[in-house]
């Protein structure tokens, strides 16, 4: 196809121009908004492999009840209204990984409470991508109780 071709299709559909424009602008917007972000997304093998290395700090950000349900070994339950830089889990773990876990991995308190983490000065900061949704999709186990 030539440019000649392309401007006559265009011409021939311009809704669907149109449409093919935004979306490409949203999808260029999108990844420039998350390589400055200051954190990122793992999957749950990523962090699988965080976990076994030992030195992961594993934050959900679940409701108590949804905890209990269902977590992650080895996670600890803050809400996010309580995970500040200086909560005791985090006092120490400037250096190392935190992840931080929620339901579905689409809500704006593991984005949040991320953000504000990378501001406080912590240097690994993670979100798991899809949450505990995703940690189940790829057969992943979970714990009840408290933990």
């Amino acid at each position: 196809m030539n440019y000649e071709e392309l401007l006559a299709f265009a011409g021939r559909n311009p809704m669907l121009s149109l449409a093919f424009a935004g979306l490409t602008i949203a999808i260029i917007v999108t990844e420039i908004a998350r390589l400055f972000r200051g954190y990122k997304s793992i999957k749950p093998a990523e962090l699988t492999r965080l976990i076994n290395a030992g030195d992961a700090v594993v934050i959900d950000l679940s409701a108590g009840s949804d905890f209990e349900k269902g977590h992650i070994t080895g996670s600890r339950n803050v809400q996010p209204a309580q995970l500040t830089p200086t909560h005791k889990l985090l006092a120490s773990a400037r250096q190392s990984p935190v992840v931080l876990v929620c339901r579905t991995g689409t809500g704006t308190a593991s984005s949040n409470a991320a953000k504000a983490l990378k501001k406080a000065g912590f240097e690994q900061v993670s979100v798991l991508d899809g949450g505990i949704a995703a940690w189940q999709a790829a057969d992943l186990p979970l714990v009840k109780g408290r933990g």
